[in-house]
């Protein structure tokens, strides 16, 4: 190759819509009282009932994290007499089988003092789709590349350098929030759509090409 060789350069592209392969929602179990134990009591005991119903929801749940436990008084305007206690604790909750989704969320959602809210859809950090937008950019960086040098009746000869430009993916999501009211009755049935998910995946490529034909 001759060091003054003509050089092309070019982005290449990709944009893929895929079905996602994971759904988040969290659970939050809140409790109050104007006695601090009765509310840490029934607080523990709500969290309680919502561990069983995920002990018992099988391989449907991939992953569950506790979180976000806040225990806090409830003061007058007027100075510091607490007058109540608030209590509340957040798991999110993981889940790869969607037909059970929406079962498991509302059956969550009636127990007492439970809110839900999601589901946020995703898909796992070491998709398919990742590697094969990625490529089918590269793909395209090639493709625009050889178009300019067939404009100019030349053709690729080598590849000088590939950098990675792309904008990094958003999970999408879409949420829903579900409070329980502690009735007797079983909870209604709900269908979710899952989101489809935007994957993207751009380049820098500069390519050496032959010599131009420029009459």
């Amino acid at each position: 190759m001759a060091a003054d060789s003509p050089v092309v350069q070019v982005r290449g592209e990709a944009y893929r819509e895929v079905p996602p392969e994971l759904a988040r929602f969290a659970v939050t179990a809140t409790a109050r009282d104007r006695d601090r134990e009765t509310t840490l009591t029934r607080l523990a005991e709500r969290a309680a009932a919502i561990r069983v119903l995920l002990d018992g929801s099988g391989p449907a749940v991939a992953r569950r994290e506790t979180g976000d436990l806040r225990v806090r008084p409830e003061t007058r305007r007027s100075g510091e007499r607490v007058v109540a206690w608030h209590g509340s604790v957040t798991t999110t909750v993981t889940v790869t089988d969607f037909t059970a989704l929406g079962e498991l969320m509302l059956r969550l959602a009636d127990q007492d003092q439970v809110e839900v809210a999601g589901p946020w859809w995703e898909l796992r950090p070491d998709s398919p789709a990742h590697r094969e937008a990625r490529h089918a950019a590269i793909r395209d960086a090639l493709v625009r590349a050889r178009e300019y040098a067939e404009a100019l009746g030349a053709q690729v000869t080598s590849l000088l350098e590939l950098a990675d430009s792309g904008p990094a993916d958003r999970p999408m999501f879409a949420r829903a929030a579900f409070a329980g009211s502690g009735a007797g009755g079983g909870p209604p049935e709900l269908e979710l759509d899952p989101q489809p998910q935007t994957v993207q995946a751009a380049v820098q490529a500069r390519f050496t090409i032959s010599t131009p034909v420029l009459d």
